[in-house]
């Protein structure tokens, strides 16, 4: 049996979610985002989730650790249920710093069950203005 995970990270702000039959949908508004903290916003707003110093602050928010295993674990009882495919829809705000960044952990994670595709649909859009200024 070939188990494929497909793991779609995007931005609820650009109204252009992604389809799939019965996904895992991951909302990681919650955890911290470059654009909302006037600390780090200079250095990693034009970065994304895929930038080590991007995935590092958004992983050190209380709680991403256990928001990127309860996911896999409940994509792994997917897989010992028999499912071949599995679609993981991970969102943030604007679709490139915290979406991708869970995307791209969950990927790693997962590699191990069989063949995992990742595609970041929103990476590559305008940065949106944030909504916490």
């Amino acid at each position: 049996m070939t188990i494929h995970i497909r793991i779609t990270s995007y931005g609820t702000g650009h109204n252009d979610p992604p389809t799939g039959t019965n996904p895992l949908v991951v909302d990681t508004t919650g955890l911290h985002n470059p654009p909302d903290d006037p600390r780090v916003r200079a250095a990693l707003t034009q970065l994304t989730g895929r930038d080590q110093h991007v995935a590092d602050y958004v992983m050190s928010t209380p709680g991403a650790e256990a928001l990127v295993d309860a996911t896999r674990r409940l994509a792994e009882r997917r897989i010992r249920n028999g499912q071949q495919t599995i679609d993981i829809h991970v969102h943030c705000y604007g679709g490139r710093h915290r979406s991708v960044t869970i995307a791209e952990q969950l990927g790693e994670q997962l590699a191990r069950h069989g063949r995992v595709t990742i595609n970041h649909r929103h990476i590559g859009k305008p940065i949106l203005p944030s909504r916490k200024r």
